[in-house]
């Protein structure tokens, strides 16, 4: 990826350009010491001058009122403030008239910023002061006052809180009165700029000390840059936060989000004062000292999926290149492409009014539809169809280019959505909620409405990276997710009513990714990248987890790696200095996933048993695989084969006993015990009419209390209860001290002998019942 320059031979201003500012991807304004105001086209390279300031008035910052948010278009949406040198700001419209000019500041006003929902807006000056102004330009309250001046300002995602420069160091101050205020040293040199993005929640800072440096919003340095020759005078992201451009004197710079550089450019531009992406990010211009105002198109993105690699190579032309053949296609389009994902045998781009949709075996006939808002923001794909958002909302769309449904959730921000915090799969759709953090809610891909009961998905803490697996059955969808404590957890999707389990499977995970054509999961944790081969396992025989794993150090990767892809058996991580890593997987336990999905249980074996005679290290991992999958789809006589062979002979004998059970219900009962699912065990057995055989799980597990409560309700086995619990206590030499067992107890004889009669008859009758109506009761459903 790269940036392709372009500067007028004259510069049109006469004096140093301070600030810069887009309305539209193809309309910017341009304020300079000249006192003029320009309006550009860079597409027909027209320039017009909209108005001449007074001459006393030198303008040092411009932010265009914000275009509109959750789709809603704002009515002062046309207009802009502007900041300058004699203490006030001035509210412009777009045709240059100065609706109204405000005392704000003693000295200069050095930045002013609008909040996302264009309900107050911030300015800060040479005075030290930081100030909240209404819509109208009303002073709502002074946030801050130092004995420095603030030379920069930026708006939290939520607007809720405030970050400003304080000499060397960078100040995070709320709204609210005596919340606390974040701060920290942040450069060794006078900070000359900031900018906090909404969508991944990261800052940015530049200063005198020539370096540029990433941070997350608790002040945590997540990248800095080597010293430049000279101080860095401007920063900006672009609006969807995967890009940011860095400017200095002759130098424009474009870098991803983690902080490593693309690109670096050298123009003839001074220094380059303020920079200014426009909506759809594929642009962006800088305020340059020497008068000229420099444009820069993001070209030579690169798309990579199997033997297919897309590169942009113009801003309406992509380059397709086929590895296996060496084949070449070019792909022209009619507008500027914004956003592509190549997936799944599909590439889908979007332009500034229409998507197309590319299938990878044929090139020269794609499906084209209109769009109805124009920037999207990103394209999300899954096997069957893919996901647009844009301002106005989420859209599926199938392959054929049919729209699948439109989901909505209450307090919905598309402005802010990444592919961590939305994922698509075939038959569900999962997005974070941005008011609640902990709330994920999920959705039913093909209807658009909220999945199961209704409500969504809520954990305990804030969640910062979702994940749902893509292949199986829909009632066995899972997501992953991780928190903000770095902890990965495990659940699955479908709820009714019950709280679904919600089970930690990892530590310290940085980045994870699911595999696009089996439920294998992977991830960086701390120092080690592991690979869980069946992360249900937790759902079957959590014991069994740690064999179903593959690790290996992580340490090649260096700090903050990312997964970029897992397709197949190959996974792509990008480390932190922006080279890619390609790690290859076994792929016998994709091909076991195949034959478990088929329902092949003897090829699967022979699979174990094949890959025994050439990896012994291998062979473990594949057995237990096997072994956790069997007991999931309750086929018990591969399960024991898969269990022997990892050496875990009690949970063999087990399932032999199992087996040996009279009845279906019990036998259904028992494999749930043996995933741990004691409650649904009962609830089975109980449905099934076996009383006495749930009041014996209780007794099993000494859970004495459910027992006793089971016997006198069903009026039945009292005495069984009564005779196991002194049984119990006698072999531990302890006298009975609950009231409710000692009230039962009073003038009962406990008669061993009656006990086993009732028993055998409780046994027999089990037996008579599974003989009498085999086909009666052949399925049990059984809510797991």
């Amino acid at each position: 990826m790269r940036l392709k320059t372009s500067l007028l031979k004259e510069p049109k201003h006469k004096e140093l350009v301070s600030c810069v500012g887009w309305t539209t991807a193809d309309e910017l304004y341009s304020c300079s010491d000249d006192h003029q105001i320009m309006k550009w086209n860079p597409v027909t390279s027209e320039t017009t001058r909209v108005v001449k300031l007074p001459d006393d008035v030198y303008p040092i910052d411009l932010h265009w009122f914000p275009r509109g948010i959750g789709g809603k278009k704002q009515s002062q949406a046309e207009s802009f403030v502007l900041t300058s040198s004699d203490g006030k700001f001035h509210l412009i419209s777009k045709l240059g008239r100065v609706e109204k000019s405000v005392e704000a500041h003693c000295g200069a006003v050095l930045a002013g910023r609008w909040n996302y929902e264009g309900t107050a807006l911030v300015t800060v000056g040479e005075d030290g002061q930081v100030k909240i102004w209404s819509k109208s330009g009303m002073l709502r309250s002074t946030l801050a006052q130092q004995g420095t001046p603030v030379y920069s300002v930026s708006w939290a995602p939520d607007s809720d809180k405030v970050l400003y420069t304080s000499g060397k160091q960078l100040i995070i101050k709320p709204l609210q009165p005596n919340a606390k205020v974040l701060q920290w040293k942040a450069h060794d040199g006078l900070i000359l700029k900031t900018d906090w993005n909404s969508v991944n929640d990261t800052i940015l800072s530049a200063g005198e000390d020539c370096r540029y440096k990433v941070w997350d919003s608790f002040g945590r340095a997540l990248y800095s840059s080597q010293p430049h020759e000279y101080p860095i005078t401007s920063v900006a992201w672009a609006l969807d936060g995967e890009l940011f451009a860095v400017g200095s004197f002759n130098t424009l710079r474009l870098c991803d989000k983690t902080g490593w550089s693309y690109a670096l450019e050298k123009p003839t531009t001074g220094s380059i004062f303020t920079i200014s992406w426009s909506i759809d990010g594929t642009q962006l211009a800088g305020a340059c000292g020497n008068g000229h105002v420099i444009f820069a198109h993001v070209v030579e993105q690169h798309w990579e999926w199997k033997n297919f690699e897309i590169t942009l190579i113009k801003r309406r032309t992509m380059k397709v290149h086929n590895v296996i053949n060496d084949a070449v296609d070019l792909l022209e389009f009619r507008d500027r492409v914004i956003k592509a994902s190549l997936n799944y045998g599909y590439l889908v781009v979007s332009t500034s009014l229409q998507c197309y949709v590319f299938s990878t075996k044929n090139w020269n006939t794609p499906l084209i539809f209109d769009l109805k808002e124009g920037t999207v923001s990103l394209i999300l794909q899954a096997e069957r169809h893919f996901l647009l958002v844009d301002g106005g909302g989420l859209y599926l769309y199938s392959y054929e280019g049919r729209l699948i449904s439109s989901p909505k959730y209450p307090g919905m921000r598309t402005d802010v959505l990444n592919a961590q915090t939305v994922s698509l799969s075939n038959d569900t759709l999962a997005v974070k909620d941005k008011a609640d953090e902990k709330v994920i809610f999920i959705f039913e891909a093909l209807s658009g409405k909220p999945l199961g009961d209704g409500k969504p998905l809520t954990h305990k803490t804030e969640i910062v990276e979702i994940a749902l697996d893509q292949k199986g059955l829909t009632n066995e969808r899972k997501i992953a997710f991780i928190d903000k404590n770095r902890d990965l957890f495990i659940t699955s999707v479908k709820r009714f009513g019950k709280e679904q389990k919600i089970v930690k499977i990892g530590t310290m995970v940085q980045s994870l990714a699911w595999n696009d054509t089996s439920n294998i999961l992977c991830g960086i944790q701390d120092s080690r990248f592991t690979v869980w081969y069946y992360p249900n396992t937790v759902y079957v025989d959590k014991d069994l987890l740690p064999k179903t794993l593959y690790e290996k150090d992580a340490s090649e990767f260096s700090k903050n790696p990312q997964i970029v892809s897992f397709v197949g058996n190959q996974i792509t991580i990008r480390r932190a200095d922006g080279s890619l890593v390609h790690l290859h997987i076994s792929p016998y336990p994709a091909i076991l996933h195949d034959y478990v999905s088929a329902s092949r249980w003897e090829d699967g074996v022979r699979l174990c048993r094949f890959v025994k005679t050439t990896a012994t290290d291998e062979d473990q991992t594949l057995w237990a695989c096997l072994a956790a999958m069997a007991v999931a789809n309750k086929d018990m006589t591969t399960a024991e084969i898969a269990y022997a062979a990892i050496g875990e002979i009690d949970k063999v004998q087990y399932i032999n006993s199992i087996k040996d059970l009279p009845s279906k219900e019990s036998r259904m009962a028992h494999m749930l015990l043996f995933s741990g699912s004691t409650q649904e065990a009962e609830t089975l057995l109980l449905q099934s009419g076996l009383v006495y055989q749930a009041i014996q799980v209780n007794i099993n597990l000494y859970n004495w209390e459910r027992a006793l409560d089971l016997a006198v309700k069903h009026r039945t086995h009292v005495d069984t209860v009564l005779a196991y619990r002194q049984k119990f206590l006698e072999d531990f030499g302890k006298k009975e001290t609950n009231q409710r067992f000692l009230q039962y107890a009073e003038g009962l004889e406990v008669d061993w002998n009656k006990i086993k009669a009732k028993i055998e008859m409780e046994i027999a009758k089990e037996r008579e019942r599974a003989a009498a109506s085999p086909a009666v009761r052949t399925s049990v459903t059984v809510q797991q």
